[in-house]
């Protein structure tokens, strides 16, 4: 299994409007890729900023290739991100899965998470 992370930052008064934005753009896109097995988004707001780790998990590389294009090490950004993002990783990190909620498993074997609105 692979982990995609990215990290990105916006002003801590847009933190929830940029986390609504990625549920409905980058978590929504991810999700209905073949091949993914969750995302987690996590965020933390330190004084004037929110900074978010974004944490997709995949089958394989070629499942990420599905995703992200032939370009892997590039992040994926959608059209409004320039509007809430004071700084961002333009590139994306992969990481083996040694061990995880899912590991020994393959996706479609872990329970998918069911978001409400």
């Amino acid at each position: 299994m692979i982990a995609r992370t990215w990290r990105g930052a916006t002003a801590a008064t847009d933190g929830d409007l940029y986390s609504n934005y990625l549920l409905e753009t980058g978590v929504k896109e991810c999700e209905s890729t073949p091949g993914n097995c969750g995302v987690y988004v996590l965020r933390r707001t330190d004084g004037d900023r929110c900074e978010f780790l974004f944490v997709s998990l995949w089958e394989s590389m070629k499942a990420v290739r599905e995703f992200a294009g032939s370009d892997t090490g590039r992040g994926v950004f959608y059209p409004e991100d320039e509007r809430y993002l004071i700084e961002f990783d333009a590139d994306v990190h992969h990481y083996e899965v040694v061990k995880g909620p899912a590991t020994g498993t393959s996706c479609s074997d872990s329970p998918r998470p069911t978001r409400t609105a």
